[in-house]
């Protein structure tokens, strides 16, 4: 009986982290546009405040001992670093300038532009079935943004570097965990700091700092509120990931963020209006179909390679 015990106790605490994971991802993009739109507070101002959080949080972290930190080389972290200021400045912009469907799909590019990355620069290799994925996925972004009345042009450049930046993180990410031997957590919480320190010395040249509109400008209260709210939540998106990955599996995390994709496009167009065509919903649903069956073909091939090295001998 203890043990059925543990079991119930154990799912429940992996349907609450779940919970918190899907709570907190659809409300940092809502609450950040709401920001944009209501507050017009800047966008790289913003991200700083994220950046400083999150180090705060990761901070107090691995003083209850939840991860322990590495000591790791300031130069092998700061193109890492660059690339993360860059991702988030970027999609932050996407957001701030396209409609919440067309920054959502525009993110969905990230996965042919990194298997484009890897291919070109890593010689990796996919199979056709997983880079025949790649055509519904494009297409559907291709037609959501042809037929988006919303759409400007400003927003799909931000849009485009979001996506190659983001690319080219996930990308360094992955390569220097592997290279200095750390986790997400343990690189992050050397990474954000330095993150913060560039956007520091960036900000006073693309937005005022104590003039109105700028960091420390005459804001409301409520403003005020808001952005802390934003940066908290931000921390909480990462730490609810990495919690999500170590208890579950990363396809758990990556089947849950399918549901996540449809709840934020939905949740979009009845919080903010965004109109939406019959052309945009056809691109919405084709660059879904291609995300699904992305998946499901790389779970196959990987569950195929973890049976190969079962048998073994």
């Amino acid at each position: 009986m203890a043990s059925l015990a543990d079991r119930v106790r154990g799912n429940g605490r992996i349907a609450a982290g779940l919970l918190l994971n899907l709570l907190v991802s659809i409300c940092i993009v809502f609450l950040n546009k709401w920001i944009y739109v209501h507050y017009g507070f800047p966008n790289m101002s913003l991200t700083l405040v994220h950046f400083v959080v999150t180090w705060l949080g990761l901070y107090v972290c691995q003083k209850l001992d939840i991860f322990a930190p590495k000591s790791l080389p300031p130069s092998k972290l700061l193109l890492l670093a660059l690339s993360f200021c860059g991702f988030v400045v970027f999609t932050n912009l996407s957001l701030q300038n396209n409609t919440i469907g067309t920054y959502q799909l525009a993110k969905a590019m990230t996965t042919p532009v990194i298997i484009v990355i890897q291919s070109l620069c890593y010689k990796k290799t996919f199979s056709t079935k997983i880079r025949l994925t790649l055509i519904p996925i494009t297409l559907g972004v291709i037609l959501n943004s042809y037929y988006d009345v919303k759409f400007n042009f400003l927003g799909t450049v931000f849009a485009a570097l979001g996506v190659l930046v983001t690319s080219l993180y996930q990308v360094w990410v992955g390569a220097k965990q592997h290279e200095l031997q750390v986790n997400s957590m343990q690189l992050l919480y050397y990474q954000a700091p330095m993150s913060s320190a560039m956007l520091l010395v960036a900000v006073p040249f693309f937005e005022p700092v104590f003039a109105e509109g700028g960091i420390f400008g005459p804001w409301s209260v409520s403003a005020l509120l808001m952005v802390l709210l934003s940066g908290v939540i931000a921390f909480m998106v990462n730490l609810s990931i990495y919690w999500i990955i170590g208890n579950t599996s990363p396809v758990t995390y990556n089947m849950f963020g399918h549901f996540k994709f449809c709840i934020t496009l939905f949740g979009g167009y009845v919080l903010f209006k965004d109109p939406l065509s019959v052309n945009q919903g056809l691109g919405m649903l084709c660059t879904l179909f291609g995300i699904l069956a992305y998946t499901h073909f790389k779970l196959s091939e990987q569950e195929g390679s973890k049976s190969k090295l079962v048998q073994r001998p």
